[in-house]
Order: structure tokens, then sequence, then C-alpha cells
């Protein structure tokens, strides 16, 4: 889009801002680059650190949805019928907003990108920057339901609602579904928001309003004050204390980019108080504003790289494969469609087949002892717990949890015959995963010492399972850990094969990203571009690169620690 296209479509999302009462006090929205896009920028100090205050009744939420008077009545049904979700009531809102033709978000929907560089987005040849590694399963998986939901049931729906609201010539894409997915996944934030606004006793007066303003081109266009739809009392969200948790997209604070170190956080003002705008969303400045221009980032969460698999059964709720509060490279490409060099907040999944363990010897009755072990099959690494193991790499990050040391050191306290390891301080590995692996690796004569030490346990007459910790122990007792650790060098071995069959090794990952320039431009421009040193690099593919040299990493230097474990459990007996 040329500058001055960019620069009116701006003036007309700066004015429907103002309409619905948005106020920009110490910042201003401005475009970035090709790369980035629209970002927030401080334009003085404001005395009290407030930037932006966004009255939370312009929030594209379930409940504005629900009120919606073309989109509201079917999804009502459907949503207090079971049949979707919050989510999916937001990216339905998405898709159908984007179509209509007079629609009154149109000024802000028209800001968004049309475009996304998570990997749902992908061609087939940028796809293969990513064989070999988790995340290309996982796009594979959630592309395949997302065009199954569209066939059955978004494309006849957005139809549906579209010809009642009087629109039948507009027809949807799953590209518009996919779109609005990417928008969701991608902008939308969990409020706080008071059990009171949430469900009102009772049903204000409507405050609504329009105003007609003129674009470049004096085609006049009408901004109408979206607050007059109603909260609904109907949905089924998330309640701590007189707190209602409800994801949505707030317009204006959505336009923060991320950061490492955030110049500002975003805060919730129920009274007016604060930000003296009642029930408001207020961005609120880290530190004062040294009277140079500078982007207001926020952050999205300590996100890494690497990704867990998909398996809960609504696609709309957090994918599983992403932890809460860990973003990884991979999440980060995932969801918002850039990765950061060096992220501290990287992990690496790792997990063990399920197939090959369905197929083990004495299947049941392991399966059985795992169970009872509360034990998981698979388990995330952060790149932070480096810093404590053998090798202590330094990762710039908090210290880790001490949960994985304590976890550790309870299960050596069956009958003390078996020694607690030199190394127990140095193992970095989950023990939730690593009693798993023991179960895994034992015999069948570790079977039956393990079922007599248990059956000693409860052998007085007292009617009793034994614990979860009573089964760890008496499994560490018989087995020690060589078996299990064994098992995680293979499995580690097997990860770094499958990378560098897929895409090469980490080496020639760097010599990639040495030699190339990343194209900052639409495709339309690099051909006005010459360089004869460095090779022109998509973002998609530069971003691919990244994530897998860093998964890479992270297998190497887990491979380490896994091995010099399995040394020392060696020689020790254990």
């Amino acid at each position: 889009m040329e500058p001055q296209q960019e620069q009116a479509k701006l003036e007309r999302f700066l004015q429907w801002l103002q309409v619905n009462r948005v106020e920009l006090r110490g910042c201003q929205i401005k475009y970035c680059d090709f790369s980035k896009g629209y970002g927030i920028f401080s334009t003085n100090d404001a005395s009290d650190g407030i930037l932006l205050v966004v009255p939370l009744d312009l929030a594209i939420t379930p409940m504005r949805v629900l009120q919606d008077p073309a989109l509201g009545p079917e999804c009502r049904v459907m949503f207090e019928e079971g049949e979707v979700d919050d989510r999916f009531l937001l990216v339905l809102f998405l898709t159908v907003e984007r179509l209509r033709k007079n629609s009154s978000w149109k000024p802000y929907l028209d800001m968004l990108p049309n475009t996304f560089s998570n990997p749902l987005w992908f061609t087939n040849d940028e796809l293969l920057e990513l064989k070999g590694t988790t995340l290309l399963r996982a796009t594979e998986l959630q592309k395949k339901k997302l065009q199954s939901l569209y066939e059955d049931k978004v494309k006849s729906l957005v139809k549906k609602l579209l010809i009642l609201d009087g629109d039948s010539e507009s027809e949807v894409s799953f590209e518009d579904f996919l779109w609005a997915n990417s928008v969701f996944w991608s902008r939308a934030l969990n409020i706080p928001l008071p059990h009171a606004y949430v469900f009102p006793q009772s049903q204000e007066g409507q405050d609504c309003g329009t105003s007609s303003l003129n674009d470049t081109s004096d085609e006049k266009i009408e901004f109408i004050n979206v607050k007059d739809e109603k909260r609904a009392a109907s949905t089924t969200l998330p309640i701590q204390g007189e707190t209602v948790w409800v994801e949505g997209l707030v317009p204006g604070i959505d336009f923060c980019n991320h950061g490492l170190k955030p110049a500002a956080t975003w805060e919730v003002d129920r009274t007016g108080s604060i930000a003296g705008v009642p029930y408001s969303m207020y961005l609120l400045a880290a530190e004062s504003n040294s009277g140079t221009e500078k982007e207001i980032s926020i952050s999205y969460g300590n996100k890494g790289n690497e990704i867990k698999w998909l398996s809960h059964s609504s696609i709309y709720c957090r994918p599983h494969w992403i932890p809460k509060g860990a973003h990884g490279l991979q999440e980060l490409l995932y969801l918002y469609g850039f990765v950061m060099d060096d992220n501290p907040d990287d992990y690496l999944m790792v997990h063990y087949p399920v197939e090959a363990f369905q197929s083990a010897p004495f299947f049941d009755t392991k399966a059985q002892l795992i169970e009872a072990q509360k034990g998981e099959m698979r388990c995330l690494l952060p790149k932070s717990l480096l810093a404590h193991g053998f090798f202590q790499v330094n990762t710039q990050q908090k210290e880790r949890d001490d949960k994985i040391t304590a976890g550790q050191v309870c299960n050596y306290s069956w009958s003390g015959q078996r020694k607690i390891p030199s190394y127990v301080n140095k193992l970095v590995f989950p023990d939730d995963f690593l009693t798993v692996l023991r179960t895994i690796a034992m015999t069948e004569d570790q079977l039956f010492q393990v079922s007599s030490l248990l059956q000693e346990l409860v052998a007085n007459g007292e009617e009793r399972q034994p614990s979860d910790t009573e089964v760890r122990a008496a499994i560490w007792e018989v087995c020690g850990d060589s078996g299990a650790l064994q098992l995680l060098v293979d499995l580690l071995n097997t990860k770094m094969m499958d990378l560098e069959e897929g895409t090469g090794s980490e080496d020639a990952d760097d010599e990639l990203l040495n030699n190339a320039q990343v194209k900052k431009m639409p495709e339309s421009c690099i051909s006005r571009v010459q360089n004869d040193s460095l090779e022109l690099m998509s973002r998609n593919k530069r971003g691919s690169i990244v994530y897998r040299r860093g998964q890479k990493q992270l297998v190497r230097l887990f491979l380490m620690e896994a091995e010099s474990a399995l040394h020392l459990s060696l020689s020790e007996g254990n």
C-alpha cells in the first residue's frame, strides 16, 4: 500500500478511536515497517505515566458477540447448547465483520494485517524449512482441523449471518476464516473484568452516537459508537472472586508490539480512580519518558520457541503444546509470526512416543505404574534449566523453580540401600518424566521386585493403595537412574537426527543466516533491491531457520547434560 493510502487509513482509525472515547495521552500510533506493521510510540512525558486509555465497552468480547443484532440470536443458541466456545464466537465475529460492507468496525479492521507470518500461512516451500521439527507436524494438524471446521460449520454459518444482515452477495473463503483465527491468536488479551460488569443486574440505557467524517478522497464515512451493544450475562467464563477473566481484543492497546524489556504494562481501572475513565483499560509507562520518541512495547509473556502437541478437544482453547507463561521461539512463530534471536525463554519438548510404549514388553503393567505415579510422557525443558546443570550455560534467565530438585530428592528415601546420587543437584530433567522413563525401561525381574516392595508396604492388613511417592521410590530403589537416562539419551539423539536429516546441521543454519539479508518489504518491492554480496531471504524463511537452529542448540546442550548424568549414574551403580 502506498504511503498516502497508509496515512489516510491511519487517520480514519484515529478518528474512529476518538469517536469511541479512546484517549491517546502520551503516545501516538505510527507505522513501524513491513515486518512489524503499526506500533505505539511515546510523544511526551505524561505526568501520571498513563499513555493510552480505552473504554472496555470498545473491547471485542464474547458478550459483545452474543448481543450483536445479527450474530447474537444464532450464536446464543449454539453457545448455550455447547456447540461453540468463547473463542469461536470471537473468530466468527471477526470473519463476519471483515465481510460486512458497512461494518462499524471497518476503520479498525483495515488497520490489521491482511496476511500473517505464522506457519499456517506458509507456502509449501516455506514449510519445508521446518522439516524434522514438532512445529511442522503441529501446523499440519492445526490447519487440517481449521479447514474441517470451516467446511463443516463456519462457511454456511457466515453465509447465513450475512444474508440475515441483508448481504446476499459477499462470499466467504477459508482465507477469511484463517485471517480471523490469526487475528484472535495474535492480538487477544485475557482481561480481568469486574463481575458486576460482565453480569449486570439491570440493563442501562443505551449510549450510542454517530458522526460523519471524511477521508482524503471526500468519501463520506459514518462512524458508529459501538458501545451500544450490551454485555451478556449468559457466558460461562472463569470467575475468581469478584473478577471474571474474559478474552477479547482491545483496539488501540493491541498495537503494542512485544519486547523482552517492556516499556509499559496494561491495567484495568474499574472505578476510574486511576485513569479517570470507569471500566477502562490503560497503558502505563514503566518509566518516565526521557524526551525522545521511542516505541512502547509490552511483554506477550515469557515466550519460547518449542511446542507441545495439539491435544485439546477445542482448537480455540490454548493449544496443549503451548505452556502458559512460557513463550518459546516456537510459540512466538506459531502464534505471532516472529522469532527472537537468542531468546532466553526458549524451550525444548521431549516426549516418549506412545506407539513405541504400547509395543513395549509388559505394557499394561507399566501403564498402570505410570498412572499410579502421575508421571508425564512428555516434558518441557526450558533453556533456563541449563544454568543449573553440569555445564552451567549462561541463559540470562531467572533462576529455575525449586520444585524440580525437590521432586527428585524426595524419592531417594526407601530403604537406604541406594545412596543419593552425587549428581542429584545437577540433574536438570524433571522427575515426572524421568520416573516414566524408569518404568518403561524396567525388565521383567525389576517389575517383580517393585511389586514385592509395594506388597510389603501394604502387607500389614491396611486397605489402601500405595501413594504416587511410594511407587516412585520403589521403582527408583530397584532401577536407579541409568535405564531412564539411557532412554533419554536415545530420545535426544533421535530428535537431533530428525532435525539434521530434515534441514542440516546447526552450523549450516548459522551459515545461511550469516549470508542472507532479510526481505523487509512486500514481495512486490523486492525487484527494486539489488545486493551482490547477500542473498535475499523472506521473513518466513529466516524465522524458520532461527527457530530450528535454536531447537538444534537446545537438543545438543540437553544431550550433553543427559550423557554426563548417565556416565555418573553408571559409575555410581545407579
